[in-house]
């Protein structure tokens, strides 16, 4: 039902990232995108497959990306105690988010990263390493901008010679020194540009940073792989839209019971784009001997540790289009090439 409400209304978009948004997820899995001709040999009988769109923010796409990476990521789990951080930004700075998405999106990751790497040094003597991801909504599609962290609970030392354990598992680091640096942090980075305004009362509120214990890491990896190659909202939480009202549900964060919500379909769309990340902007990081630069480093822990990373999965099977009919697989007949731009 997205796809009906987009095509309807594309001049809800009000950048050119949110136009090539729409004009890809209403062009999924058409004949727009091409795709492959097929026929079942026994029945004779043809089926056109069109390609998908592949754009980020479409909610039929990045399943199969999502689980690749799910499973390139529990490989790098440690035997560690592993901690769940989330970084919150305080609600008077939305609008300035609003306004300079992509800068404020990477100055929230280089502060927080930062913040981290300072905190872990002066209270335990040793580098983390971090995975954060970029959530921008809440669960009603307000604008929300935070981090999630998934942060191993053991730390190289400076000198790189010596691995640094957690003396209580279930405690990384405290949470309001952390949110006071990245406050300190942010508020120097934007004192390089006195031509923004920023509330007063941002500076002088407590910065919320949560931390939750979360055992071996894979339960947490498995949460955030759901906000690695998708968007704010699926098709199918949509309900329905009529006299101009579209009806969605959504799960309720404290009790975690199914409610609906309805908005006028302008404001649901506005809501729903305004998710749609800046063109080149990578919602994803890695940070510390975690960093795809940092390889020496994640050598010489896996030899501290005394651990060998587990092999890698079989390659995913080859997709093989059946029949409809007869459920046999079908021949591939030709190529079906990608239609003029919308």
């Amino acid at each position: 039902m997205l796809v009906e409400l987009l095509r309807a209304q594309r001049d809800a978009a009000r950048s050119p990232e949110q136009r090539r948004a729409i004009n890809a997820i209403v062009s999924c899995r058409t004949a727009v995108q091409g795709g492959h001709l097929y026929r079942c040999s026994p029945c004779a009988k043809l089926e056109f497959a069109y390609h998908s769109c592949q754009h980020r923010a479409c909610p039929n796409c990045g399943a199969l990306q999502a689980a690749d990476w799910l499973e390139q990521r529990k490989l790098q789990l440690l035997p560690l105690p592993y901690f769940l951080l989330t970084f919150t930004i305080p609600a008077e700075l939305r609008a300035l988010f609003k306004a300079e998405p992509k800068r404020c999106y990477n100055l929230l990751f280089t502060v927080t990263a930062q913040a981290l790497r300072d905190v872990a040094l002066s209270k335990l003597g040793g580098a983390p390493a971090a995975l954060g991801v970029l959530h921008t909504w809440s669960r009603q599609l307000v604008f929300h901008p935070h981090l999630h962290y998934i942060v191993p609970g053991g730390f190289l030392a400076e000198n790189r010679l010596r691995w640094i354990r957690l003396k209580n598992p279930k405690f990384l680091l405290p949470e309001r020194v952390l949110g006071r640096r990245v406050r300190s942090l942010f508020r120097r980075h934007l004192a390089q540009r006195p031509e923004l305004f920023v509330p007063a009362v941002v500076w002088q509120k407590e910065w919320i940073v949560h931390t939750q214990p979360v055992g071996s890491g894979e339960k947490a990896l498995s949460y955030l792989a759901n906000y690695v190659q998708r968007t704010a909202l699926s098709s199918q939480r949509i309900l329905k839209e009529e006299n101009g009202q579209t009806t969605f549900r959504y799960r309720q964060s404290d009790t975690g019971a199914w409610k609906v919500m309805t908005l006028a379909t302008p404001e649901f769309l506005r809501r729903f784009l305004q998710h749609v990340l800046p063109s080149g902007f990578h919602r994803v990081r890695y940070f510390g001997w975690w960093s795809p630069a940092a390889k020496t480093k994640w050598e010489r822990i896996l030899a501290l540790l005394d651990w060998k990373a587990p092999s890698r999965p079989l390659p995913r099977p080859v997709w093989v289009k059946t029949c409809p009919c007869c459920g046999k697989p079908m021949d591939r007949l030709g190529q079906l090439p990608r239609g003029p731009p919308t």
